[in-house]
């Protein structure tokens, strides 16, 4: 008994010497910044410095959102070269009266945001591109017309920094410009669709199939050519030179406008060389095979198509 009472003292004197150690160990707590503080938008009242640092942290690290019509997407402010300066914004609070609100400046790095701008250039950008016509089985079909888009660089590179600035995360609309197209399926034009064998020329607007004509065309060693081409030129009254080269022409001297003619009243020319369309004196051609290549009308009709058809106007001659 008397050993176990020595041992009993000496334990409790360990631990009462041990105790104040201990007790001096246990380090302060950290000071909290007054209540409702805030820096920037951030709450930040009630917080350790430390804890007000991660919290402002989050909230700029935030990306930033961005819309083009329908698409949606997003850049943090690190790609954006934006940097908040956190460490003075918390030296202000910690020190602030309650209810405070403490800036936050961001060092915001313009080549960066402008080499941000430039790729979107490069995703967005796109030529404007007018209605083109072709033809699917003898019938014309024309391409969807298309808005060019010309992202304005000076007003996003803007844009985006004083978003930056203001702690803004969008989302931001892309600033451009939207290019409309000049031709498109309502306002196309003629179109003349010309059908080798079966002699028929079909003048349209649009899809629409105005009017029909019947055409004669080339004698088989002089055949009219397949294609796609454009009126290039058209006279009046024209004069008639006969082709350089032909087995069927007896007299090569000219013959002017008047009576007669070979050409009739009325010369549209094509891109294939020395080929057009035009009238005829000789009615009872129309329905054949006649000429050195060009398509014949009456002359009376074709005198209508020249008065509906500008240069430029597209042909297409097809076989059937």
């Amino acid at each position: 008994m008397k050993r176990l009472a020595i041992f009993m003292f000496v334990l409790v004197g360990a631990l009462v010497a041990v105790a104040p150690a201990v007790a001096q160990e246990v380090p302060p707590a950290p000071p909290l910044i007054a209540a409702d503080v805030t820096i920037g938008d951030v709450a930040v009242g009630g917080m350790s410095v430390e804890h007000a640092r991660a919290a402002v942290q989050a909230a700029f690290d935030q990306p930033l959102a961005f819309t083009f019509k329908k698409r949606k997407w997003k850049a943090t402010p690190t790609q954006l070269g934006a940097r908040p300066r956190i460490g003075a914004a918390l030296a202000q609070a910690a020190v602030a009266a309650p209810g405070a609100s403490v800036g936050l400046i961001a060092k915001i790095q313009g080549k960066k945001v402008r080499k941000y701008v430039i790729y979107l250039e490069r995703v967005f950008d796109r030529p404007v591109r007018d209605t083109r016509v072709r033809v699917i089985k003898s019938k014309p079909r024309y391409s969807k017309a298309r808005n060019g888009v010309v992202v304005a660089r000076k007003a996003m590179i803007t844009s985006i920094m004083t978003a930056l600035r203001n702690h803004d995360r969008g989302p931001i609309a892309l600033e451009a410009e939207l290019i409309a197209p000049k031709i498109t399926a309502k306002n196309f034009g003629a179109v003349v669709v010309i059908k080798r064998e079966t002699k028929e020329l079909h003048y349209y607007r649009g899809i629409k199939l105005v009017r029909k004509f019947g055409i004669a065309t080339g004698l088989a060693q002089y055949p009219t050519p397949i294609g796609s081409f454009s009126v290039i030129t058209k006279q009046e009254n024209p004069t008639w030179y006969p082709p350089p080269t032909s087995d069927w022409v007896t007299d090569p001297t000219p013959v002017p406008p008047g009576p007669g003619n070979p050409l009739g009243t009325r010369w549209m020319g094509i891109s294939s060389p020395l080929i057009g369309i035009h009238g005829t004196p000789d009615a009872a051609s129309i329905g054949y095979s006649r000429s050195h290549g060009c398509i014949r009308m009456r002359v009376s009709e074709a005198e209508w198509l020249f008065d509906n058809i500008n240069v430029g106007t597209p042909i297409f001659i097809t076989r059937q």
